[in-house]
């Protein structure tokens, strides 16, 4: 399975990010995300009544952060506008494929 998802990388033309043991940079961007969803979801009530509530939060949270939320870090898009145009610009030139 690594195998074929490291394929799977390099023909999407997506260098992989492996580092040592105990590096806290490669996880930066999963430790970024999970510490904004803690804030300002998990932290902005005080109690959930249960944890279908979290789940449905979080499903609302994720739509929200994918679809909705710009980011600096991608020019002030939404991720979704970035991998539309990533697959537009790979469909208008078949060198990319």
């Amino acid at each position: 399975m690594s195998i074929r998802y490291t394929e799977h990388l390099a023909d999407a033309g997506i260098v992989s990010s492996v580092g040592s043991r105990g590096d806290s940079y490669d996880n930066a961007l999963a430790e970024t995300v999970n510490g904004l969803y803690t804030t300002e979801l998990i932290h902005s009530r005080p109690a959930w009544p249960s944890v279908t509530e979290v789940e449905f939060a979080t499903m609302q949270w994720v739509h929200w952060w994918n679809h909705r939320r710009l980011h600096e870090s991608l020019g002030y898009r939404t991720p979704i506008e970035v991998e539309q145009a990533h697959h537009q610009t790979r469909a208008s030139n078949p060198a990319l494929t």
